[in-house]
């Protein structure tokens, strides 16, 4: 009597190949979230997740003094080349705005740099499926682009207009602080290239740092973009026209100045 085949029939095999199809599905939209809660629960923890090493003790954040600004791109340029990003992204720019004065005289030009605001509440931090983004003890916030899958949610929850989907990796992109030089003791590309000494990054747990020693002496003056977002940014400014701390968007404009 012959020995049976152990060879499985095309039956058998369409079989199997649908079911190893279904599960690398099943496993893609648990680690997605789209799968039910008890499955996604198994792979992500719900909210914020821990946060990251950083510089142990150091809370970083910048000072934009308007008054020096220049707007002569100079920022934006040194972080092009230190950070390569696509031509055409940038991840901080000056834009420049233009006011016309009620009275009818000529119209001021405001130079406002602009950059992630590395939140102590971050909002792109929650709404991320696969936690790439995160934020490090020291307070700077990260991609990681390996988790990174570039839904886009991210930049859709900044409200400061400071993220993007980078053109040629397809993930989530930002401004780092320049983190990779702040731990070899270099100042961000964007503060080391500032012809105007407008940008100074400092430890904001430390008292007699340089930022908050500018940040005491000008402290009726300093500002932060959308206060009311509740997102506590760390990037403040000194000499921020009013109008711009709740209206300002990601495009140059012209803006307008009421009478008051």
């Amino acid at each position: 009597m012959p020995e049976k085949s152990s060879k499985p029939s095309p039956a058998q095999s369409a079989q199997a190949s649908k079911r190893g199809f279904l599960q690398e599905i099943a496993g893609l939209a648990a680690s997605f979230g789209l799968a039910g809660a008890s499955q996604a629960a198994t792979v992500f923890e719900p909210g914020q997740p821990p946060r990251r090493p950083g510089m142990q003790g150091k809370r970083f954040g910048m000072l934009v003094d308007l008054r020096k600004c220049i707007g002569c791109q100079a920022c934006t340029v040194s972080c092009s080349v230190e950070n390569q990003a696509p031509i055409g992204q940038f991840r901080t720019t000056v834009l420049q705005y233009e006011i016309d004065k009620p009275d009818g005289s000529a119209p001021a030009m405001v130079s406002l740099p602009r950059l992630c605001n590395h939140c102590e509440e971050p909002p792109c931090v929650p709404v991320c499926p696969v936690q790439a983004t995160f934020q490090r003890s020291d307070g700077i916030v990260l991609v990681d682009n390996e988790r990174c899958v570039g839904c886009g949610y991210c930049v859709q929850a900044c409200p400061y207009d400071a993220r993007f989907i980078n053109h040629e990796t397809q993930t989530a992109d930002k401004c780092t602080f320049c983190e990779h030089r702040l731990e070899v003791g270099l100042l961000p590309a964007c503060v080391e290239s500032c012809v105007g000494g407008a940008r100074v990054i400092g430890d904001l747990n430390d008292q007699g740092s340089e930022i908050n020693r500018r940040m005491g002496e000008h402290k009726e003056d300093i500002k932060v973009l959308k206060p009311g977002m509740k997102t506590e940014p760390r990037v403040f400014y000194i000499g921020l026209p009013d109008e711009f701390v709740n209206g300002v968007d990601g495009q140059a404009s012209v803006r307008l100045v009421s009478d008051h």
